[in-house]
């Protein structure tokens, strides 16, 4: 059982990483392009860019556009955090951002304690995400291919202009754990009736 002090941590904690999507979106960029970092950190970095980036075709309106963006910023720092957990280098990068990287483990730690399954489902994205495809190619061409990687550059500055939530709109739209919670677990199912789907379509082929 969580406690009530713990669910009004846990809504601030993300009503926060809501806010700061667009900049948390450039740092992932940075460690994409940071050359000093391994390249399974990078393709991490690259694959968790284009999942944000990503539109969900599932629904046309993703629901509530301002809380419906909260599966993002939670998969965003686990990536990161697996991505660059030990090495110097991967050690460097963390120092430059506290702003994200301060605490993290605490913060997705308390995530754990207030999603449960819906953590273990974001948590079993990122060891794929450097294998996602990207409107037709692999995570490793944006990396490798200069005329790729600048499409997914302007993309990601496509999807930060046009960001929907502020300070404003959060503190009206997000109140409550169960708000946070509800949004995750209609994109899970949405995602599972898609996969459905496909699967199906695969097996009439």
């Amino acid at each position: 059982m969580t406690s009530i002090a713990e669910e009004s941590k846990f809504v601030e904690l993300v009503r926060g990483w809501l806010v700061s999507l667009p900049h948390d979106l450039k740092i992932a960029f940075d460690a994409m392009d940071d050359e000093n970092l391994p390249r399974p950190a990078r393709e991490a970095a690259a694959g968790v860019i284009a999942y944000v980036v990503s539109p969900n075709d599932a629904v046309s309106d993703r629901n509530d556009a301002i809380v419906s963006y909260a599966d993002d910023v939670v998969l965003l720092r686990l990536a990161l955090q697996k991505a660059l957990i030990a090495g110097e280098d991967e050690q460097t990068f963390r120092d430059r951002f506290p702003e994200l990287f301060e605490g993290l483990d605490e913060h997705l730690g308390l995530c754990r304690s207030i999603m449960g399954e819906l953590m273990t489902w974001l948590e079993a994205k990122v060891p794929s995400l450097h294998a996602i495809d990207y409107k037709g190619k692999k995570i490793t061409k944006y990396l490798d291919n200069e005329d790729a990687r600048e499409k997914l550059f302007d993309d990601g500055l496509v999807f930060r202009t046009d960001y929907p939530v502020d300070e404003k709109t959060i503190t009206d739209k997000l109140k409550k754990s169960a708000t946070i919670l509800d949004a995750m677990t209609r994109r899970r199912q949405e995602e599972a009736r898609a996969k459905g789907a496909k699967l199906a379509v695969a097996a009439k082929a």
